[in-house]
């Protein structure tokens, strides 16, 4: 089966032509980094334009690439939910039309369903059960993947996800945007001991995570340093994020392949990519004698290729939508059912 799937729930527009749920025979993505690199952020409104302007250029880049034509295409797949609510309809809009042309099923793929599976793209091998972490800029969550289409939330965050965190303090440490790569970079020499940073905890959920305070921990140290004149050393700063964060995901994603009776993890999402947090899940999960999956950095941000992987699950499971698909902004309910 060949689906063409589009993705387009933040800044990435992106279409990609899969086969059978396994195999990218095309992955195109526009990135927008440099347009809301000016603004320190993602600009919602710019996001959209950009959608609507490349992704129409882009489909046609994926099936060129992938060498099928529009009429060998079996069905197309789009991320509806969640995301940014006016780039999500980008993207479902152009779908519908599509699907409609083609007279093909239209299948709607939640986004975080779509990381987990960038992990099917990267093991071909591995099925479900596990445990899968999905850690990015807007998301930190903790899945009981049962099956392909049957994954309930075991844990999340209350607050910020451990992406913003990185990205908000790496803005405070003056690193740029989007600042998680740099930031890093920047803590592969430094102690990450040095500062004292928060590893919170809710009382009665012990799987779920904060990060606002780390956050404005971080805000607070360079704030505080600044107006008495002191020097801040950056990359020990940047270390001792790095070790918390990492700290706060690996100690609940292990306990919980524990209490649920896991022997495979898997990771999703782009902090996926953070050097620390992939050393310490492999360092945890040899200890623990568990099978550790981390697609490699290409599959960890956002791409059409894992929304194409996980719609050839969803129709197998029955999940397609009519011309009346909408796009939500946030919908855990189809994450869960």
């Amino acid at each position: 089966m060949i689906i063409l799937s589009i993705e387009t729930s933040c800044d990435e527009t992106a279409v990609a032509v899969t086969r059978g749920g396994r195999e990218v025979l095309a992955d195109e993505i526009f990135s927008q980094t440099d347009i809301h690199a000016l603004y320190g952020g993602v600009v919602p409104e710019l996001a959209s334009r950009n959608h609507a302007a490349h992704i129409g250029r882009l489909a046609d880049m994926a099936i060129a690439k992938a060498g099928v034509s529009k009429r060998g295409i079996d069905a197309v797949a789009v991320t509806n939910t969640p995301g940014l609510i006016g780039a999500l309809l980008v993207g479902v809009n152009f779908a519908k039309g599509l699907a409609m042309a083609l007279s093909v099923p239209l299948i709607p793929v939640h986004h975080i369903r779509g990381h987990i599976a960038a992990n099917y793209i990267a093991f071909p091998k591995l099925a479900p059960p596990f445990l899968c972490a999905i850690v990015s800029g807007g998301n930190s969550i903790i899945a009981d993947v049962r099956g392909y289409t049957d994954i309930s939330i075991i844990g999340r965050t209350r607050d910020d996800a451990a992406g913003e965190c990185f990205d908000k303090a790496a803005r405070v440490m003056g690193l740029g945007y989007p600042g998680g790569a740099a930031l890093d970079k920047m803590a592969q020499t430094g102690n990450d001991g040095k500062y004292a940073l928060p590893r919170p905890a809710i009382e009665g959920r012990p799987y779920d995570m904060s990060f606002s305070g780390l956050k404005t921990s971080v805000v607070n140290i360079v704030h505080n340093a600044k107006q008495k004149g002191e020097a801040i050393d950056d990359p020990s700063l940047a270390a001792s994020l790095s070790a918390a964060v990492s700290e706060i995901l690996v100690s609940r994603v292990m306990a919980a392949a524990q209490e649920y009776g896991h022997s495979k993890i898997a990771i999703a999402g782009g902090v996926a990519a953070n050097s620390r947090i992939r050393a310490d899940f492999v360092k945890a999960s040899e200890e623990q004698g568990r099978a550790l999956y981390i697609p490699p950095l290409s599959l960890c941000g956002d791409n059409a290729a894992m929304i194409g992987c996980q719609g050839y699950y969803e129709y197998e499971a029955g999940n397609t939508a009519g011309m009346d698909l909408n796009a939500f902004a946030a919908m855990d309910a189809a994450l869960n059912h």
